[in-house]
């Protein structure tokens, strides 16, 4: 099937592009961001070799909805989405940090406490927990921004501080706003029967000095969901929560040998593999935003994009 992995645009007024792990961002003039949103998949801080059909288009949209479903309690960058897989906002210079939240000992928090430490980015976390347990109050565990294949470093509140990367006022709103969204965020997916276990934002500010959300948010790239139906049953017997998340794609690497690690190989993904990838992307779509997925025309993508970022540049 057809998927979008690279883009090669020269759009009006382009001035500079970017390019992430997923998402591949064209400033325009010096006031406005094109950000495009790739069918690219990365795991373990490394990119996948063939691309996840819909995967761009549905990151897109899940992050389109729920920043217009939090933007009345913390601004963001958004303008417009002149296509499915494409966001048009303000420029802003990023923060060097992401805001990552935790309101259960899972993924990172719970491999950081199986090895015993009882701090994770200077934030205490409580003896006798096991894997999945609610926290008390939601854990903000901030991290570095890598670069382009670098990896994201565990970053207490006062490193940030004392290095200057971001001043303690700035830092005080960022904190404020990731609190604010949290919360938001499980109650929209308490709406949908389900759990928001840990997620990460991201913050720039604007040419005037405003803060503002950017990048993702509530996405399944960028969160990790428990189905709420059984979930205290099955902390009571100790088994394994059902979770909405590219953790699926983690643990299949996992077992085939792979974690990012040097000298590993990625394992084949198959065209059966990679399709089932998709449904399950599809799959998250639906149950995050309670709405049906509705396939986007991939006959060209590329065209696609390129005909609808010009016809809104142009308008």
């Amino acid at each position: 099937m057809n998927t979008i992995n690279d883009t090669n645009y020269n759009f009006p007024g382009q001035k500079s592009v970017y390019k992430g792990k997923v998402r591949e961002v064209y400033a325009i003039n010096d006031d406005t961001l094109v950000m495009i949103a790739t069918d690219r998949l990365s795991a373990f801080d490394v990119v996948m070799p063939k691309g996840i059909p819909y995967k761009g288009q549905i990151l897109n949209q899940i992050a389109t909805k729920m920043m217009k479903a939090t933007e009345d309690i913390v601004p963001n960058w958004l303008i417009a989405t002149p296509d499915p897989s494409v966001a048009v906002g303000h420029l802003c210079e990023p923060f060097k940090v992401e805001m990552v939240i935790r309101g259960y000992l899972s993924g990172h928090a719970a491999r950081e406490y199986k090895a015993g430490r009882r701090l994770i980015c200077g934030m205490p976390m409580l003896e006798g927990m096991k894997e999945n347990d609610k926290f008390p109050d939601p854990l903000i565990t901030p991290s570095t921004k890598a670069d382009n294949g670098e990896h994201d470093e565990d970053i207490t509140r006062e490193e940030i501080l004392s290095k200057g990367i971001v001043s303690e006022e700035d830092y005080s709103v960022l904190e404020k706003y990731t609190q604010a969204l949290f919360k938001r965020g499980t109650e929209i997916a308490a709406e949908r029967g389900l759990i928001l276990v840990d997620t990460k934002y991201e913050f720039g500010k604007t040419k005037d000095g405003k803060i503002v959300l950017i990048d993702e948010i509530h996405t399944p790239d960028s969160s990790r969901y428990f189905y709420a139906d059984g979930y205290q049953e099955r902390q009571d017997k100790g088994e394994p929560q059902r979770q909405l998340s590219k953790e699926f794609v983690r643990q299949w690497l996992i077992s085939n040998g792979f974690q990012g690690k040097e000298g590993q190989q990625i394992p084949e993904m198959t065209s059966a593999y990679i399709n089932s990838v998709s449904e399950r992307y599809i799959e998250l779509y639906e149950k995050i935003t309670g709405e049906a997925f509705v396939k986007a025309d991939v006959s060209n993508i590329e065209k696609r994009i390129e005909t609808n970022v010009n016809a809104y540049l142009k308008g």
